[in-house]
């Protein structure tokens, strides 16, 4: 009767832990960009092949993400790469102590860094090494393509933190005074544009970054900038002030940036499994650079790179399981 009781008892307490289990669900938001797809597939492929639960990815801008974030609704429970001190106009609203709480960010961020880029090619023809040397009349002349007298400079994707100081950058290094056109545009067709200029032996300039799948793919060069001081970096973003152009002052390189996931605050009740994993991940910018360039380069199918990485670094996977 005894083994019969013990039976029925383990048959219940296993029941009831694959029931609970099951309800582990997240829904992951894809800002994008490389290294963000790279990230979110790969904690979706965590999820549904380790923990057994379920993970939805939902593409949306910054500006979607954390909206749904603060609505708290499960509409988008994660960020999957958010770079700081770019993204603060967003984080410092949400997170505990400074904001409403509703945002928690991993403690184990990983280092990036950006710039501005050009082919060494095109470097090496013109003599190019600061980001003042595209202010030049023949560099200018050489970068325009459209023949309007302007030369073409990406400057990232709508709804980028990192567009909006781009773009005040591209003002305050008086680039608008020497001819230069910033450019607004989903990075797929930066990516093109590059591709094109290089074949064609083209002018071009773009803002880049570390880690990226670009730095595989193509021969290009971060140029030289004045560097960072925090009297010269005064940025405002749009949703801090509308008048965020005319109180913002950008004039030195970005520091290093801090790179890190960020969940919704109430997955840790709803799913505790999954936000404790997400509180154990952590990647390398190295890590983020190959799974990007398998990704975009390669064009690879993201699940299938996750899974492949997965298998490759099973300690890594075990540790963010804490197993």
């Amino acid at each position: 009767m005894k083994i019969v009781k013990s039976l029925v008892a383990t048959l219940i307490v296993s029941l009831f832990a694959t029931s609970a289990f099951s309800a582990e669900k997240v829904k992951i938001g894809d800002p994008g960009w490389p290294g963000a797809k790279a990230i979110a597939h790969l904690l979706q492929a965590v999820v549904k092949d380790k923990i057994g639960g379920e993970a939805d990815i939902v593409p949306g801008n910054n500006a979607a993400i954390y909206g749904a974030i603060e609505r708290d609704k499960g509409e988008i429970e994660v960020h999957p790469d958010i770079w700081l001190p770019n993204q603060e106009g967003f984080t410092k609203k949400l997170v505990s102590g400074s904001g409403n709480g509703k945002l928690v960010m991993s403690k184990n961020p990983y280092e990036g860094n950006q710039g501005y880029c050009v082919s060494k090619n095109f470097a090496k023809k013109y003599k190019i090494t600061s980001i003042f040397d595209l202010g030049r009349p023949e560099v200018v002349k050489a970068m325009d393509s459209d023949g309007n007298g302007k030369g073409e400079f990406w400057i990232g994707a709508p709804g980028w933190a990192s567009a909006n100081v781009n773009e005040i950058k591209v003002r305050d290094y008086k680039l608008l005074e020497a001819g230069i056109e910033p450019i607004r545009a989903n990075e797929p067709v930066k990516d093109a544009r590059v591709k094109d200029s290089i074949a064609k032996g083209e002018g071009y300039a773009f803002y880049c970054y570390k880690p990226h799948a670009i730095w595989s793919t193509y021969d290009i060069v971060m140029l030289t900038e004045p560097k960072h001081d925090p009297a010269k970096y005064k940025m405002v973003q749009p949703n801090a002030d509308p008048d965020w152009q005319k109180k913002s002052y950008v004039a030195s390189k970005d520091a290093l940036k801090q790179i890190q996931i960020g969940w919704s605050k109430s997955l840790e009740a709803k799913s505790p499994a999954i936000a404790g994993f997400f509180k154990k991940f952590q990647l390398t910018a190295d890590d983020v650079g190959a799974l990007a360039y398998e990704i975009s380069t390669k064009k690879r199918n993201p699940t299938e790179v996750a899974r492949e990485w997965m298998k490759k670094n099973p300690k890594k996977v075990d540790a963010w399981l804490g197993l």
